[in-house]
């Protein structure tokens, strides 16, 4: 029996009650078009600064990226598997990244989520930080009528499949002067077959999934989004309102009405 296959036959911790508070006042941010992934790395490195000085309140960076593989620091070479590339496949840039956890593929179609908070502000450490942001992907599949759940030391959200179990949400964070970095990705709706050329996350026998999949019909990017964003800030106890004009320092954001249902949000959308 392989480490993944012993981890999955426990049961999941269950959820610890979450603490009602007055919500905080955050920003959500969400983009157009799939954003390269240095293009992304670059304004989390930006809203971290402004988080780690005080001229920028939390913030949650939704957004697709075009195809790239990212290699956290536990990334081994033999998670890496070129040999079953061909000349008739896309060439996919491999990027090294500063968070936990190994390798993983991110493309159009998954949503990609990088939360810029003061940890202190919402949970006492990393471990409580993770199982927070699986009770987000949890509670956001639910409303596709997915069941979620955790596995033990594998983070992440897994969900069953007639083929066994699957993992259809990847989490990789980095925790930076007491601010959050990097984040979490749900697959639902990409192509898969990028992670076949690759051992996800460094677990052995770890087959991906997506929500398109599980459920067999189309399932469109920014429905989920919205969805998540309303879980998020729930969830983090976080109320989405508008900037002050000196935290919007990055060149070319425009705002949009919020979608039906979001009353309380207002999403700052960046041009491709």
């Amino acid at each position: 029996m392989t480490v993944l296959a012993a981890a999955i036959e426990q049961s999941s911790p269950p959820s610890p009650p979450f603490i009602t508070r007055p919500r905080r006042s955050a920003v959500l941010v969400t983009f157009k078009e799939p954003v390269r992934y240095s293009t992304a790395w670059a304004i989390q490195q930006q809203f971290h600064a402004e988080r780690l000085s005080g001229r920028r309140t939390d913030t949650l960076m939704l957004l697709e990226h075009l195809p790239v593989y990212t290699a956290g620091r536990r990334t081994k070479p033999t998670h890496l598997k070129p040999e079953d590339t061909s000349s008739n496949d896309p060439a996919v840039p491999i990027e090294t990244v500063s968070r936990g956890g190994s390798v993983t593929y991110h493309g159009p179609g998954q949503l990609v989520a990088y939360p810029i908070l003061a940890l202190s502000a919402h949970a006492p450490g990393a471990k409580a930080y993770v199982h927070m942001l699986e009770e987000v992907l949890i509670r956001t599949l639910l409303r596709w009528d997915i069941p979620g759940h955790r596995v033990a030391k594998a983070p992440g959200v897994w969900t069953h499949h007639p083929q066994g179990e699957v993992k259809i949400a990847s989490i990789g964070a980095r925790i930076d002067r007491g601010i959050t970095l990097h984040g979490f990705a749900l697959n639902v709706s990409n192509d898969l077959r990028p992670f076949s050329r690759i051992i996800p996350c460094g677990l052995n026998g770890c087959r991906m999934s997506s929500m398109t999949e599980i459920r067999q019909t189309a399932i469109p990017v920014p429905s989920v989004a919205e969805q998540l964003a309303e879980v998020f800030s729930a969830v983090f106890q976080l109320e989405w309102t508008a900037p002050s004009s000196s935290a919007m320092t990055t060149a070319g954001i425009e705002t949009r009405p919020p979608g039906a249902g979001t009353k309380r949000t207002k999403e700052y959308v960046f041009p491709a």
